[in-house]
């Protein structure tokens, strides 16, 4: 359960930069965690376009917490948020604000992709202060390569696609390779609705039981919008399924 947030990376993809330009202003995301039989969850994703030092970017605000009998055990209370550049879809602050049981952490990340480095700031240990940090080009954090992704249109994304990218989660950088390996008409609670199934490859040990135990579902449309989610972490296994959207630009086709 620790880290829960950090599944999101899964839905995280880079190959270059592009403009983000297709996702609404105000739209809303909230998925539904189960942890095992537990229903564990809510994970909520907010979007408004703004400025970020003069220039414009979409803000993005992600929200994680256990709710139920999970919330009475092991409290979640989760803060993501991103200024995501809105000419070259690749981010430009990050702040990871997290509090998990015990485990608090406050990250923020300036990022410099002019000359590939980033300054990270632990506003939970202010003696700490900040360090610069050497990054590689094109790097995004959890929530900017979400939306990256969801730019990409169907032609850019579609079977047989693979992705190789460099993501700023923590305090460190992460490879991932993702497979888009077919199609799949996926039943949700709004109806079914035709879905990409992508396989991220990611590192084993720390939170997940395989290279490849994850796999995830997205609307085979523009949208590119998470519909499920399925993981075998370390100790147990996680889904995460759509449970409400508003806002999204383009009509999702749903079937009963």
């Amino acid at each position: 359960m620790k880290k829960i947030l950090n599944l999101f990376a899964v839905f995280i993809f880079f190959l270059g930069s592009a403009q983000i330009d297709n996702i609404a202003d105000g739209e809303s995301i909230t998925l539904r965690i189960h942890y095992g039989f537990l229903n564990a969850g809510t994970a909520n994703l907010i979007t408004k376009k703004t400025t970020y030092k003069g220039a414009p970017h979409l803000y993005v605000k992600g929200t994680g917490q256990t709710t139920g009998a999970v919330k009475a055990f092991f409290k979640v209370e989760d803060l993501y948020e991103s200024f995501i550049d809105s000419a070259s879809g690749l981010p430009s602050y990050y702040v990871r604000n997290v509090r998990e049981g015990g485990y608090r952490q406050h990250f923020e990340t300036a990022f410099n992709h002019d000359n590939n480095t980033l300054i990270l700031t632990d506003k939970k240990t202010p003696a700490n202060g900040s360090k610069i940090i050497k990054s590689v080009k094109g790097v995004q954090d959890m929530l900017s390569c979400f939306y990256y992704l969801r730019s990409k249109s169907p032609d850019e994304l579609k079977v047989g696609t693979v992705i190789n990218m460099n993501v700023w989660i923590d305090d460190e950088m992460f490879p991932f390779q993702l497979r888009v390996t077919g199609t799949e008409n996926l039943k949700t609670k709004f109806g079914t609705i035709n879905c990409l199934k992508i396989i991220p490859s990611v590192k084993s040990g720390r939170v997940f039981k395989e290279k490849e135990g994850v796999t995830m579902w997205v609307s085979n449309d523009a949208n590119h919008l998470p519909m499920l989610l399925k993981a075998e972490l370390a100790v147990g296994s996680l889904k995460a399924s759509i449970d409400d959207y508003k806002n999204v630009k383009y009509p999702l086709k749903f079937t009963k």
